[in-house]
């Protein structure tokens, strides 16, 4: 091994500059030409260049004070204004456990999950605090739900890498979003309190797959927004994900038929090319935000 590259982390574990290059290269198919990370921020930066999803979980619980713990860290993430609208749902009774989980069995690796928290965007409070001061609250337009979104999926990003750092796995889950009245009735969630995300916790059984991401000449511009390579990378980046010979990860084949290979840009248009959360607008105009 070159000493030249070696780093050793605060926990004395040993990295490597190499090992965040393989990382990187794994997600984005390209070299990369980087700085020197030295000690425990090398180690941060290749785990967080390594990460997967985990579906998969063994069965020891995750401890309340863990994920309290958790929590603590993740609302300690950037916040818009310092307005923090956003709050976290622990799940830990049985029948509410179920009952969420069963909204969510269209993907059966929930079942297993053994911790399951929702993340939620909280306007309320703002409110609350004008009714508290007898103040107008002047901004009722979209911008108070686009913040409190935002808000919350800070809080969700940071859970999950705080997570990860204690060797725990995760995955988020959007479905939440499919049967929000259900959900919001199980929460008791009041007016301007909405799902944004569930996320599953746990202990990973496996290692996940480092999934390869659009290259970064489409989704990192200079000075200006820029696609005008956009066809040829797409090209490029689906024969990278192409699947020859699958078949059971095809969605809709009734409609769209059997693709070989079955590439990146095919499944995701397949993916949205049927409705889906089609009445969450209507939902959040229930909780009393205006959307123009």
């Amino acid at each position: 091994m070159c000493k030249k590259n070696l780093r050793i982390d605060m926990y004395g574990a040993q990295m490597t500059q190499s090992d965040l290059q393989s990382h990187l290269r794994a997600r984005f198919a390209e070299e990369f030409d980087l700085p020197e990370v030295a000690g425990s921020a090398g180690k941060t930066l290749s785990a967080m260049a390594a990460r997967a999803s985990c579906r998969s979980f063994g069965a020891e619980p995750v401890a309340d004070e863990t994920l309290r713990m958790l929590c603590a860290v993740a609302l300690s993430s950037p916040s818009k204004s310092d307005l923090q609208q956003r709050d976290i749902i622990i799940l830990r009774d049985p029948a509410q456990v179920s009952a969420i989980k069963d909204l969510l069995q269209a993907q059966s690796w929930i079942a297993g999950a053994p911790a399951l928290l929702v993340f939620c965007g909280n306007n309320r409070r703002q409110r609350q605090l004008h009714a508290r001061w007898n103040r107008p609250f002047a901004n009722d337009h979209l911008d108070a739900f686009f913040n409190a979104s935002v808000d919350a999926g800070i809080a969700l990003s940071a859970f999950i890498s705080a997570a990860e750092a204690i060797g725990l796995g995760c995955c988020p889950i959007s479905t939440i979003r499919n049967d929000a009245q259900r959900v919001s009735d199980l929460l008791g969630l009041p007016d301007h309190v909405f799902p944004v995300a569930a996320l599953a916790v746990g202990h990973p059984q496996t290692q996940g797959r480092i999934s390869p991401r659009l290259p970064l000449s489409v989704t990192v511009h200079w000075d200006r927004f820029d696609e005008s390579g956009l066809s040829q990378a797409l090209d490029d980046y689906d024969a990278l994900r192409a699947q020859p010979g699958a078949t059971a990860s095809q969605r809709d084949t009734a409609t769209f038929g059997h693709a070989d290979p079955y590439v990146w840009s095919d499944g995701k248009t397949r993916q949205y090319a049927t409705p889906e959360r089609a009445d969450f607008g209507r939902f959040i105009q229930g909780k009393g935000f205006k959307l123009d």
